[in-house]
C-alpha cells in the first residue's frame, strides 16, 4: 500500500511538472514564468550562434550577457514566489508535512534532471559541461525551501545577504567540492554556472515577494482578468520545464539545418 502511494505521488508530480498545469495557479506567475522562458530561448539562440560559430555573436558581455543575468534572475524569483505559495497554503501540521514532502521530493526531480543534462552536455557537443546550472540550483532551493520557511519574513535578509556574500567571494579560488557554493578552482569553467552563492539569494527574495503579495497563498491583492497577450504568455508558463528540457535540442538542430543543409 505504501510502495502504490509511493509511486503514485511521484507520477503526479512528475506529471504536474511536465504536462498539466496545476490547480489554484495564478495567471500573472504562469504569464512571468512566459516571459522568462521566451528570454531563455532568444538568449540560447544567440549562445549557440557564437558557440557553433554561426555569427558574430557576443554572449560573455553586453546586451546578451544582462539578458542571461535577467533570464535567470526572472527564473528565481518566481519559482521562490511559487514554492511559498505551495508551502504556506495548508493549515493543519499534518497537510504541512506532506506538502513539504512533496515539496523536497519535486526539487530532487528537478536536480535529477539538471544532472541529466550535466551528462548530455558532456557527451554533446564534448567541450564544456554544465556544472551546476540552473536546474541544479533551483532543485536544491526547491529541496531546502521547508527550512527556508521557518525564516519567515527573513527570508529578504538571508537573500540579501546571499547576493552580498557573492561579491565578497568572487575571485576567491578553492577545491572543487566547494564549486556548488560558488568557489572553485582557478581552472574551473562551466558552460551555465548558477552556485548557491549569490543566486539563491535571489530565490529566497522570491520567497519573500511570495510571502508578500500571496500571504495564506492567497492574492493579498485584486488582479485584472488577463489581456489575450499575458493568457498567451501563460502558455508556455504552465510548461516551463518541458521547454527548457526540449529547447536546446530543438534550437540546435534547427540552427544545423538553417546553417548547414543536407
Amino acid at each position: 500500500m505504501i510502495k502504490r502511494h509511493y509511486k503514485r505521488t511521484i507520477g503526479t508530480i512528475l506529471h504536474s511538472l511536465l504536462l498539466t498545469p496545476g490547480k489554484d495557479r495564478y495567471w500573472e506567475i504562469d504569464a512571468a514564468r512566459g516571459c522568462a522562458v521566451i528570454m531563455m530561448v532568444v538568449f540560447h539562440t544567440a549562445f549557440d550562434l557564437s558557440y557553433f560559430n554561426l555569427a558574430d555573436v557576443t554572449v560573455s558581455s553586453g546586451p546578451f550577457r544582462l539578458l542571461a543575468v535577467a533570464t535567470a534572475s526572472l527564473f528565481l524569483v518566481i519559482a521562490g514566489i511559487s514554492v511559498q505559495i505551495s508551502l504556506s497554503r495548508p493549515q493543519d501540521a499534518g497537510a504541512q508535512t506532506r506538502a513539504a514532502a512533496k515539496t523536497v521530493i519535486r526539487g530532487a526531480i528537478i536536480f535529477g534532471y539538471g544532472l541529466i543534462i550535466t551528462a548530455a552536455t558532456a557527451l554533446y557537443p564534448g567541450e564544456g559541461v554544465i556544472v551546476f546550472g540552473i536546474l541544479h540550483l533551483i532543485g536544491c532551493c526547491v529541496m531546502l525551501s521547508p527550512l527556508f520557511m521557518r525564516l519567515g519574513k527573513g527570508t529578504l535578509i538571508a537573500g540579501v545577504g546571499l547576493l552580498a556574500a557573492g561579491t565578497v567571494l568572487a575571485g576567491i579560488y578553492g577545491p572543487p567540492w566547494l564549486i556548488p557554493f560558488g568557489i572553485h578552482p582557478e581552472w574551473f569553467w562551466s558552460l551555465d554556472y548558477t552556485p548557491f552563492i549569490p543566486w539563491a539569494g535571489i530565490f529566497l527574495i522570491g520567497m519573500f515577494i511570495g510571502s508578500s503579495l500571496y500571504p495564506g497563498g492567497n492574492r493579498r491583492y485584486p488582479v485584472m482578468d488577463p489581456l489575450p497577450v499575458f493568457r498567451l504568455l501563460s502558455v508556455p508558463g504552465k510548461h516551463s520545464l518541458a521547454i527548457y528540457l526540449l529547447h536546446q535540442p530543438l534550437i540546435i538542430g534547427l540552427l544545423l539545418l538553417l546553417f548547414h543543409p543536407w
